[in-house]
């Protein structure tokens, strides 16, 4: 796999230190050339502690943030660590989920046949003790702007996109879904993202997660819809396609 390029794997963490060393181990086993990025955003747990027994691999490099930025502002820490390193793709992984070993390979694959700029996976869903919820959500073969404003298809951590084009709009607003905005963002002007429909992520539920809390998660996309210069009726109408889809996705 020496042809493909390496990815920079973006990682933020608060208290992960339940989680992040299953994630990381995931991110070791992949089959492409790779670098880690763990973005460490003031955790009072051993989440340092664990992340720099693996530092000595070379490829993994934990960045500290002097105070509490949040998930948004770490990922672009990340962003812009492998922009300088002039690397062509990053790819995005929560430090309590974790991956298959062939996801990054497909993906590479993915997106040099098709020539999209951002490639997502389908993601199978997990208790937060990481066993099976027998839960598998896929995503279409191609995801456009039109179906994203449905519903939002594209886990953050399934992704892998440009890193030219992550530079161009970054992540931004944690009180909305931070992630939504970059895909509907970057999809609005590219048109188009490739999906490999196949579970190469396990997504652990998050019982105090934003996505879990409805009527919080159901505030912020309408939050989203706004934000991206919708009026009320319109934010309304894709809000209700929401509802329905969102239901739709979990049963």
């Amino acid at each position: 796999m020496e042809n493909l390029a390496l990815v920079s794997v973006i990682m933020p963490a608060y208290n992960a230190e339940k989680y992040i060393a299953k994630a990381i181990e995931s991110v070791l086993c992949q089959r492409v050339r790779w670098e880690l990025f763990v973005i460490d955003d003031c955790s009072t747990d051993r989440t340092v502690e664990i992340v720099e027994k693996y530092t000595d691999d070379g490829r993994v490099e934990l960045l500290r943030n002097e105070r509490n930025l949040g998930v948004a502002a770490s990922r672009n820490i990340g962003i812009q660590r492998a922009a300088r390193k002039n690397r062509k793709y990053i790819a995005f992984l929560d430090a309590d989920d974790w991956w298959e070993e062939e996801k990054l390979e497909i993906q590479c694959r993915r997106l040099a046949e098709t020539g999209c700029v951002l490639c997502c996976t389908g993601r199978e869903l997990m208790d937060m003790d990481g066993s099976p919820l027998h839960k598998v959500i896929g995503v279409s073969q191609e995801v456009t702007y039109p179906m994203l404003l449905r519903t939002n298809s594209i886990c953050c951590s399934s992704v892998v996109m440009e890193t030219a084009v992550a530079q161009e709009f970054y992540m931004c607003h944690d009180e909305l879904h931070e992630d939504y905005i970059l895909w509907l963002k970057v999809l609005q002007k590219y048109g188009k993202a490739s999906g490999v429909n196949e579970p190469l992520v396990k997504s652990r539920m998050s019982k105090g997660g934003k996505s879990r809390n409805k009527l919080k998660s159901a505030k912020m996309q309408f939050g989203v819809y706004r934000y991206m210069g919708f009026g009320v009726l319109k934010s309304v109408s894709y809000f209700l396609m929401y509802a329905i889809n969102g239901v739709l996705k979990y049963l």
